[in-house]
């Protein structure tokens, strides 16, 4: 599997695959063109089969693409079958709706626990979930294996608390704090969302049509 090199435009669609490739199997659809594809994406054909070659040969000339086959492909490389193990710090309303109503078993990822200072919600459960409370935090993460943070937490005090994440292990971030976080720290992957970002574009493309 080639891997060297690739733009974050190119990882950034694979999802967009995954997703329309998981409705093709569920329409019943057993094979599909790169143009085909691509006309249900709004994307090129050849863009597609641009992206894929990034990852090694897919597709048959004249055949076009298995679609479960592809769909199981994509999904190895976005590592959905890698079961990582993710908690939430932050269960107010955004925790909370994230843990009630986020799909995160469908992309790989299992929800052991979640942790918040306010006594209201520690010690309780949320859709099976377990919400401790943060000072049980650094014992939590000695004892278990931890692949992703979501932050849904107080931007004042987020960069902290990314910062003593990284210090006790932790590798990754989902972070819905609207500050953009950063670490000096190569292995630290950080996913900052700003839906306010995605509001504006939507702005722009209604004042620009």
């Amino acid at each position: 599997m080639k891997k060297e090199n690739i733009s974050d435009a190119v990882i950034r669609r694979l999802p967009r695959y995954y997703r329309q490739l998981t409705e093709l199997c569920a329409r019943g659809v057993v094979r599909i063109s790169s143009h085909s594809l691509g006309q249900e994406m709004n994307i090129t054909a050849s863009q597609i089969r641009q992206d894929l070659s990034c990852f090694g040969e897919f597709g048959q000339q004249g055949y076009g693409y298995n679609v479960e086959e592809l769909h199981t492909e994509i999904g190895h490389i976005l590592g959905v079958d890698n079961n990582h193990h993710l908690i939430i710090i932050g269960v107010g309303n955004l925790g909370h709706a994230l843990l009630q109503n986020f799909g995160f078993a469908h992309a790989g990822f299992s929800v052991d626990a979640a942790f918040d200072i306010s006594p209201a919600v520690t010690n309780t459960r949320v859709n099976g979930v377990p919400i401790l409370p943060m000072d049980e935090l650094d014992g939590y993460l000695k004892n278990h294996s931890v692949d992703v943070v979501v932050l849904t937490i107080p931007q004042a005090v987020a960069q902290s608390m990314a910062d003593h994440l990284v210090d006790q292990g932790v590798r990754g971030f989902w972070n819905f704090t609207n500050v953009e976080l950063t670490s000096s720290v190569p292995e630290v992957k950080i996913e900052n969302i700003h839906f306010a970002d995605s509001l504006l574009t939507l702005s722009y493309r209604i004042a620009n049509r």
